[in-house]
């Protein structure tokens, strides 16, 4: 691929991450939700599905909260029957967050339009395709993830 070609390719993901910013804005007017509220519940959502509750403390880790901005974020969710609360049985002390059939029905009702979209985008490519696809985004989340932490870790700028 020519040097251009690289340019143009970048630009394109410069383009994917300012729509879903401006999917993720529609989303969280749309249910009356502050951004952060959405970020929050979505990553509740992501990761039960990856089968690995968060806990407060790592939910805030991932959406870039404060402890008392998590807290806030969390009690107006579970106020609007978004999320709730487990108290661990081990550990009393442990809570882990949960979604509601509320919160995973307005992400459903939202995403699912654009995830049969997606499926339609995905029909045109071939298996081998697909593999390249998955391996070249799965790259880029990682370093994107981890130009985030240098930063954020007062890394260069």
């Amino acid at each position: 691929m020519t040097e251009a070609g690289r340019r143009e390719l970048v630009e394109l993901l410069q383009d994917y991450a300012d729509e879903a910013g401006r999917l993720g804005h529609a989303f969280a007017s749309g249910q009356g939700l502050h951004r952060t509220d959405a970020q929050a519940l979505l990553a509740v959502l992501r990761a039960e599905r990856a089968g690995a509750a968060l806990t407060p403390g790592r939910l805030g880790e991932e959406v870039g909260l404060s402890s008392g901005a998590t807290t806030a974020a969390v009690d107006r969710l579970e106020r609007l029957g978004h999320l709730h609360r487990v108290r661990d049985d081990v550990d009393r002390r442990r809570v882990t967050l949960h979604h509601d059939a509320a919160g995973a029905d307005v992400g459903r009702a939202f995403f699912g339009p654009l995830a049969s979209r997606l499926d339609g985008v995905l029909a045109g490519y071939t298996p081998d395709e697909l593999a390249v696809i998955h391996r070249f985004l799965g790259e880029v989340v990682a370093a994107v993830a981890e130009h985030r932490a240098d930063m954020s870790e007062g890394g260069p700028s």
